[in-house]
């Protein structure tokens, strides 16, 4: 029997959480159909030797919502392994959506989530009023990988109520209402809900967006609707007894942010308490995977503050370089900038470097303090010279977040955590980390050895599979959709973040690339081939109340 595509010689590590094991693995049909020695040709073979086999990774954190509307490759995330992306988090959605009120959703997606509102507008069909149709919008674009939603709360609740969505409370039939419509988009396909209590995430006229506010027992209201249809509830910036009051009284999984500070024992006290809080509820919790925050650099933002950095805050990068290398402006961004050495956060911003694979794990002390230290300069003529030199392309990350490797590294021995939250189509000019599962590969697993390879593996596939409800993938099983990645463990690596402006009206973002992934498929079909998309898109849409997820 010729089998449609054969993964010849790898290690299997089947998302279980057991080790790998030497073998092949057969394809038909879209579906695994042998594992373990498979005699014969297949009608595509793929050299797998010296590489590991596993399933697909599983992306519990996009907002993809937008990004999806001109780039179904779904970029930079499918580069890095990711076969599923979950889309519609932190309570913004373009669904439920009236024609008049596109532009406020729009909006409130670019205040909160960095993307631009003229890209969203001309960049999505916008053919829907209601979830399912905007599924079925998203169906007509045939994406790359396979994406699934869940419905937002700011959109459910302005849909309902109006203006009074961002501070008042609902009324009981109010309430009902968004029950109802939650519970038409889960039929539909949605697999649950989002919400934000947030306070800083703010609509353009500066009020919190809509639901931040919202009494506790709306949200249970809209949970118990959840928790009957077997979805998930999602929620960032809600308060622990919050989140397990959703789960108690929805009884229904729950998947939400979390963090750790730099001081000392935070990671393992985090740990500990996401345990005890935890208990035997079905709660999932996620947390970046690195220090981040922001990104720095002459293509990008300009952390420094003045009348000539405005102006070149102004230019494009060509434009950019050339002011930097005119000695007048060169001296008046090195006299504005000086005041930037008084900030505090200096001491939280490290240089990327110059090589190939940018240095995210620099240690707590080699910051830009020390660079200042070691040369004398200030802190924006080393920003300059290292933009002088690398052509405009050096880049510093600033680490507002996950600030010690040691205190996450502590953190992510729960059980309760994992590693994630790339935010991939969000904050687009801010920051990059959509790479987060090439970094796990290369720095917790390979490097660190944080987890073993099945463990990390499982952390990335089945068990953010389950959380999102999915049953036909997320492991290597006879049957089970052929989702799958073969990668090099020794060279997977991520490369330097760059600035591109390929978002409708050319609005700028970053994108990274990955070295080290011989294969990704998607449904059984080669998305990526040696570190570069093959043209062949075969993702679906997820839905909900599809057989598969029976």
């Amino acid at each position: 029997m010729a089998h449609d595509i054969v993964i010849r010689g790898g290690l299997i590590v089947d998302g279980t959480g057991r080790e790998g094991f030497p073998g092949d693995l057969a394809i038909d049909n879209g579906l695994i159909s042998a594992i373990g020695d498979v005699p014969g040709k297949g009608r595509q073979e793929i050299d797998a030797k010296d590489h590991v086999v596993s399933p697909g990774f599983v992306d519990l954190h996009t907002h993809l919502d937008a990004q999806i509307g001109w780039d179904p490759d779904l970029t930079p995330v499918s580069w890095h392994g990711v076969t599923t992306a979950l889309m519609g988090n932190c309570g913004l959605t373009f669904a439920p959506c009236k024609p008049a009120d596109r532009a406020l959703l729009a909006s409130m997606m670019e205040t909160v989530e960095d993307i631009p509102a003229h890209a969203i507008l001309s960049g999505l069909p916008w053919t829907w009023e209601d979830y399912g149709g905007y599924l079925d919008a998203l169906d007509g674009i045939k994406p790359g990988i396979n994406i699934g939603g869940l419905i937002g709360h700011s959109a459910v609740r302005f849909n309902v109520m109006g203006d009074r969505s961002f501070a008042d409370q609902a009324t009981p039939a109010e309430v009902q209402e968004m029950c109802d419509i939650v519970a038409t988009a889960m039929d539909c396909g949605a697999l649950g809900f989002s919400t934000n209590r947030y306070e800083p995430h703010k609509a353009p006229d500066g009020r919190s967006i809509p639901g931040t506010f919202a009494d506790p027992s709306e949200l249970i209201a809209i949970a118990q609707v959840v928790g009957a249809r077997g979805g998930v509830m999602q929620a960032v910036g809600a308060s622990p007894d919050f989140l397990k009051a959703i789960s108690d009284e929805g009884h229904c999984r729950v998947l939400f942010s979390w963090g750790v500070g730099d001081q000392k024992g935070a990671g393992a006290n985090g740990a500990s308490y996401l345990d005890s809080m935890i208990g035997d509820r079905d709660m999932t919790a996620i947390t970046q995977v690195r220090g981040t925050g922001s990104m720095f650099g002459l293509q990008g933002q300009l952390p420094f503050r003045g009348e000539a950095w405005s102006k070149v805050r102004r230019m494009k990068l060509a434009d950019r370089f050339e002011a930097i290398n005119t000695p007048e402006i060169f001296a008046k961004l090195v006299e504005e900038g000086a005041s930037t050495d008084k900030w505090d956060g200096l001491k939280d911003i490290y240089y990327l470097g110059v090589s190939e694979t940018p240095n995210y794990t620099a240690d707590a002390g080699d910051n830009v303090l020390r660079m200042m230290a070691g040369s004398g300069e200030t802190f924006a003529e080393i920003f300059l010279r290292v933009a002088k030199e690398t052509q405009g392309k050096g880049l510093f990350n600033f680490r507002m977040f996950c600030k010690d490797l040691g205190e996450l590294g502590d953190l992510f021995k729960s059980d309760r955590i994992f590693p994630s939250l790339g935010d991939a189509g969000a904050h687009v000019s801010q920051i990059m980390d959509a790479d987060w599962t090439t970094f796990v590969l290369a720095y917790w697993i390979r490097d660190r050895k944080l987890y073993s390879l099945g463990e990390g593996i499982r952390r990335m596939t089945s068990g953010p599979a389950r959380v999102m409800g999915l049953k036909d993938r997320g492991v290597l099983e006879i049957g089970k959709r052929a989702d799958i990645n073969v990668f090099d463990l020794a060279k997977v690596t991520q490369l330097q973040p760059e600035i591109v402006h390929d978002f409708p009206g050319g609005a700028p973002r970053f994108i990274q690339r990955a070295k080290g992934y011989r294969a990704t498929l998607v449904n059984g079909q080669v998305n990526i081939l040696n570190d570069e998309h093959t043209g062949t898109r075969a993702g679906t849409v997820i839905r909900h109340a599809a057989p598969a997820m029976a």
